[in-house]
């Protein structure tokens, strides 16, 4: 799968080793299970099949539902068990020794991961406006902006969910990270429908608004219910979060200790 430094006597370079690495581990994001191709095509034959469903004209907005669609549950699948699988297998063990370092091979695998995002979404895009321009159903309105918060959004599950993997057994991250979100929805639902002004109820949206997923911020973006500024902000804010995600899996991985047997 990796380089290796010598073969015939001669050196290869440091920098075409980096190269391989680095291809192997982003590639490998998309070949590590068979069921990740079924996963794409499905997601985008769901955007095919919803414009034969009977329906008033503008009854969908095709850009909140890329970025709730492919934005926010897609991730979810495509990271199940991005750890956990090699965690439980054993091969971790043999994957984080050198060449291969605990935090290249974190960053590697998550931007594998968001490189099948932008291809997924551009995909899907595309699929989206050309169903529109025939079908007129539903409404495109400031769609590329939808698409890149989809795209942002899905980067920040995606560490959220990688990270997990590192320290949950096998695939089970997923499943618990939509678990948690589920009932944190519910939770927030209950308090803005029965205590709307309640301090706590504020004071439980601000920690879900700057510590979480930024679903409403990117979401402002989408709608276009947000300045310039406070659309840069919430750009920002997505990325921070991101990296705050990334680098405490990155830490995770680096401290654990795995054992070469079958957990």
């Amino acid at each position: 799968m990796y380089a290796k430094i010598d073969y015939d006597g001669s050196h290869v370079h440091p920098e075409r080793i980096s190269a391989v690495k680095a291809y192997a581990l982003i590639t490998e994001t998309s070949r590590r299970r068979a069921s990740i191709r079924l996963v794409h095509l499905s997601w985008l034959g769901t955007y095919a099949m919803i414009f034969l469903i009977p329906m008033p004209p503008e009854a969908w907005r095709w850009g909140a539902f890329l970025f709730g669609w492919s934005g926010c549950l897609l991730p979810l699948l495509l990271s199940d068990g991005i750890f956990g699988d090699d965690v439980a297998s054993g091969r971790i063990r043999l994957l984080v020794t050198e060449p291969i370092r605990s935090w290249e091979l974190y960053l590697y695998r998550f931007l594998g991961l968001s490189l099948q995002a932008a291809l997924h979404i551009l995909l899907a895009g595309a699929l989206i406006l050309l169903l529109h321009g025939l079908s007129g159903r539903g409404s495109v309105d400031r769609f590329g902006v939808w698409m890149l918060a989809s795209w942002l959004i899905f980067n920040a599950w995606t560490a959220l969910s990688t990270s997990l993997s590192v320290v949950v057994r096998r695939s089970h991250n997923s499943m618990l990270l939509f678990i948690t979100a589920a009932l944190v929805f519910l939770v927030l639902s209950f308090l803005l429908s029965f205590f709307p002004e309640n301090p706590g109820t504020k004071a439980y949206l601000a920690v879900l608004r700057y510590t979480c997923p930024p679903v409403e911020l990117l979401g402002k973006i989408g709608v276009g219910k947000c300045s310039l500024p406070a659309g840069v902000a919430n750009v920002a804010c997505s990325l921070t979060l991101t990296a705050l995600y990334g680098a405490v899996g990155i830490v995770l991985l680096g401290r654990r200790e795995f054992k070469f047997v079958v957990d």
